[in-house]
């Protein structure tokens, strides 16, 4: 799933959608930030949200690319490791 430039409060319910149609995948499910421009908490929170869920039911999620903005975003909130940022490509 590619995440959209903007991901802001006003973009939650399409990303929660989208989020939720993947969460009971049983392949892992690749998540792409790399056109991320501007990411809020709200979307953040989906995302770490939807990536411990996945967890929890034995469901791996990966990162394609995440943009600078995104994962400046995590860690200045510090979410990072809730989403598993470490491991993706910047």
């Amino acid at each position: 799933m590619v995440l959209q430039p903007e991901c802001t409060l006003a973009d939650a319910a399409e990303l929660k959608g989208a989020l939720c149609a993947l969460l009971a995948h049983e392949a892992t499910v690749t998540l792409d930030g790399a056109l991320v421009d501007r990411i809020d908490t709200a979307a953040l929170q989906l995302l770490a949200a939807f990536v411990r869920d996945r967890r929890l039911a034995g469901r791996a999620v990966e990162w394609r690319a995440v943009s600078r903005a995104m994962h400046s975003a995590a860690q200045l909130l510090g979410m990072g490791s809730m989403l598993s940022l470490s491991e993706a490509a910047q």
